[in-house]
């Protein structure tokens, strides 16, 4: 099978189409460069051409064409995810979703919206129509699309009460376009969402979602330092328990994570409280947390945005926890990469304990509550002063042998950054919707290699080849 870009480009040269060789590498390329891994295997990939679709009928045309020509097809939206998803290993053809970015309905709970609407804005017209937020996004969401965020993403600010992304009700609907000769659309909800819903765009392309809201508040947002690590810990994890406590984010961060690359957190840190925790809380429940606060001895609030008295504000504090914990980190040391590790409930924080026992130094704790099944437990996404791939490789192993589930950043397919098993939903509704496997190649290896080991990192065959 052999692709015939040159002639699909000349099918869809009516659409908006860019061939520009500096836009084109610019409009392949996500986050992957979080990952020194992954940076030194995909930073030479680039598609061969662009296509920003407005519509549905408009990614349908491209579909079609590009099956016609065998010229593979990876979506993107605002490039923000950093595990390689949008990066187009075989080049081809990138979607670019940004201009299908409509909101369409708003209901009591509900709305429905185009996949490239970029979330904040989501938000925005939400607020300002009926009262109402969206339960969760990602720290990107002044950039990232909401298409992206349920292709790519886990989870985010929200998670602390809504649980993850993929959690029964967090999506209510996602209507879907095949890749075949003609290209059908689907509607999915309940059990059929996972077939779409973090797939990276493999086996179908999201052109409409619909999500749950919630009520929306102005929520008070803080910085509570507190002298240990455990003591930062045991107040994110005992205020989430709090059921009358309304909280959207709790994040923890192990020192010198505070100092070193929160500029203007650093300055107002209290002598020998070097730890933080970052919160919002929603404005009702004000009284309680100072209560709860109170009770904790050794936690100060050195800022809440509700009584400011910073000379320079630090900006909104989810822009501080999940990924742009690193993406701060990285800015001022570019060593630094990341972890994705599960602490599952109940014994959450002495795993912590003994992963920040075997690695005193070279991981540094940086912690998300998120709720599971009913339960507060920790996402950790900490942060490793990278030497070498063996060396990261070891570390990996360690936390397992800890107890300690790894979803891996450092890998660019969906089974090695998950939980290294194939999702059959997945692989089943690829082989229905993608017959000739062009939909973002190379991302699901039970697609390619239906026997692989995972006894290492997975290379798809078909990469492009670094000139």
């Amino acid at each position: 099978m052999t692709a015939n870009v040159a002639a699909a480009k000349a099918a869809l040269a009516h659409l908006d189409l860019d061939e520009n060789p500096v836009s084109v590498r610019a409009k392949s390329r996500d986050f992957f460069w979080y990952s020194p891994v992954l940076r030194a295997r995909l930073d030479h990939l680039t598609a061969d051409f662009v296509v920003s679709p407005r519509s549905e009928a408009e990614v349908i045309e491209v579909l079609t064409v590009c099956y016609a020509n065998d010229v593979p097809v990876t979506v993107r939206g605002a490039g923000t995810g950093n595990y390689g998803q949008a990066m187009p290993l075989a080049g081809g053809c990138v979607i670019h979703m940004r201009a299908f970015n409509k909101v369409r309905e708003i209901h009591p709970g509900r709305v429905i919206a185009e996949p490239g609407c970029v979330i904040r804005e989501l938000d925005a017209e939400t607020r300002a129509h009926s009262g109402q937020e969206l339960r969760m996004m990602p720290s990107t969401a002044a950039t990232a699309t909401i298409g992206g965020f349920v292709a790519g993403g886990s989870g985010g600010v929200g998670s602390v009460h809504w649980g993850a992304l993929r959690d029964l009700g967090n999506i209510i609907r996602l209507r879907v376009v095949t890749m075949e000769a003609e290209p059908r659309i689907l509607e999915f909800r309940g059990e059929e969402l996972p077939r779409v819903s973090h797939a990276y765009g493999t086996n179908g392309i999201i052109t409409e979602v619909e999500l749950p809201l919630a009520p929306a508040y102005d929520w008070v947002e803080i910085f509570v330092a507190c002298p240990t690590f455990p003591e930062a810990a045991g107040f994110a994890a005992a205020l989430a328990e709090e059921d009358g406590i309304l909280i959207k984010l709790a994040s923890v961060f192990e020192a010198p994570i505070g100092a070193a690359y929160f500029q203007r957190v650093a300055p107002r840190l209290p002598e020998g409280t070097p730890h933080l925790v970052g919160l919002m809380v929603a404005p009702q429940a004000m009284d309680a947390f100072d209560i709860f606060t109170a009770r904790h001895a050794g936690a100060q609030v050195i800022w809440r945005s509700d009584r400011s008295d910073w000379p320079r504000e630090p900006g909104p504090v989810y822009e501080y926890g999940w990924n742009h914990t690193t993406l701060r980190a990285l800015k001022v040391d570019p060593t630094i990469t990341y972890l994705q590790v599960r602490y599952g409930f109940p014994d959450y924080l002495a795993r912590i304990e003994a992963v920040r026992a075997a690695f005193p130094g070279e991981v540094i704790q940086h912690l998300e509550v998120m709720r599971e099944h009913g339960h507060v437990m920790f996402a950790g996404l900490s942060m490793v002063k990278f030497t070498t791939e063996a060396r990261l490789d070891e570390i990996i192993r360690i936390h397992e042998s800890l107890g300690c589930m790894i979803f891996n950043p450092h890998r660019y397919t969906l089974e090695e950054g998950g939980r290294q098993t194939v999702d059959d939903r997945q692989l089943a509704f690829k082989r229905e919707a993608d017959p000739k496997g062009l939909l973002n190649p190379g991302k699901m290896i039970a697609w390619d290699d239906p026997a692989w080991a995972f006894d290492r990192i997975y290379d798809y065959p078909g990469k492009q080849v670094a000139q």
